[in-house]
């Protein structure tokens, strides 16, 4: 689309600048085409993002959404002046959402609220977002760049996002089947993913930019703790879909905000309660150096982050090691940590 005739010097010196918008349009498209799968009905940059939906072979196709942000985890994607990869932990935490109840994610739309729009930084970070549609195999069919001059300093933006999936209704994963004997299966974080940064920012003095951010970190491997603050989230989408074709999935839980005490029981009904073996969890050593640095106790630590498990997966003991092989397949590190009891408490460490 032309511009040329879109111009006002009375909004540009009020702080918004639309001719910045256009121009992160176009630098981003390259970046949203490599996202369109069989669904894409049009390019971006109209006024809704259109989707066909395909739903052969499905007796009663429901759709699924989430909608989440990445937190304060964007401060230290300012603070580093990085912003190719904190769009894929809002594409994560939506679409990991929706896996849970075994629905396969269509379509993605980002929301960037911003001080200014710089068009190159808007577009890096959309580029993040293509990526972690990519990788979760959604479209990213549209969104929106807000500039919110005297909202926000002019380096500050926030981002969030919003997915939509399909499932049968009849494969709609609701933990009815659940079953003592049942056990549980850890698959690998790649860090804190996108929780408990209000803590870290405590614990490390990330408002005021510690200097011992970007030094390297010898319990980190050399690493950086900013660096590694910053790893993008997991997106376990791809993995999940192809587990739930081979084997009996009876309950799937994203580990987010609230770690495991909150997370895990969300998916185990009333009178059983998943035993979590708390020394077989395979704990990250980012998650050693906030607890050793802010003196945090253990039921803390695994009250506020994932300690080294994105998700759990439960599945009938005759089946785990069959679902382990498969993940094990499709690049992830999976291994048993508990198992499904009777009990009222939903979730037990010990």
């Amino acid at each position: 689309m032309d511009h040329k005739n879109s111009q006002s010097a009375s909004y540009a010196a009020a702080g918004v600048d639309i001719t910045a918008g256009y121009k992160a349009v176009e630098l981003m498209k390259k970046h949203v085409a490599r996202t369109k799968n069989e669904g894409c009905l049009d390019d971006v940059g109209g006024f809704g993002g259109c989707f066909g939906l395909n739903i052969a072979g499905m007796e009663e196709p429901v759709l699924v959404s989430g909608t989440d942000g990445c937190g304060t985890k964007v401060k230290m994607a300012i603070l580093m002046d990085k912003h190719d990869t904190i769009g894929i932990d809002a594409v994560a935490m939506c679409v990991n959402d929706i896996i849970c109840v075994g629905a396969k994610p269509l379509f993605f739309l980002d929301y960037i609220a911003c001080g200014k729009n710089i068009p190159e930084k808007i577009a890096s970070i959309v580029a993040g977002v293509a990526e972690g549609c990519v990788q979760s195999g959604a479209a990213l069919i549209g969104g929106e760049t807000a500039e919110h001059p005297g909202m926000m300093p002019v380096e500050d933006y926030d981002l969030a996002g919003f997915a939509v999936g399909v499932v049968d209704k009849k494969k709609i994963l609701d933990n009815t089947r659940m079953a003592e004997g049942d056990v549980v299966i850890a698959l690998a974080s790649t860090g804190i993913h996108s929780n408990g940064f209000s803590l870290c920012r405590k614990v490390f003095d990330i408002d005021n930019n510690n200097p011992k951010l970007y030094e390297p970190c010898e319990a980190l491997g050399g690493k950086t703790i900013a660096e590694t603050l910053l790893t993008p989230t997991k997106i376990y989408v791809k993995s999940i879909l192809k587990l739930l074709e081979e084997v009996d999935v009876k309950g799937i839980s994203h580990i987010t905000g609230g770690g495991f005490y909150e997370n895990i029981p969300r998916s185990v009904p009333d009178g059983l309660c998943a035993k979590i073996d708390k020394a077989s969890v395979k704990v990250l050593p980012i998650f050693d150096v906030i607890a050793k640095t802010g003196n945090i106790p253990e039921r803390d630590m695994f009250n506020t982050y994932n300690m080294g498990v994105g998700m759990c997966v439960v599945v009938p003991k005759t089946e785990a090691d069959k679902a382990i092989a498969i993940l094990t397949e499709m690049g992830e590190d999976a291994y048993l940590i508990g198992q499904i009891v009777k009990g009222e408490d939903k979730i037990i460490l010990e």
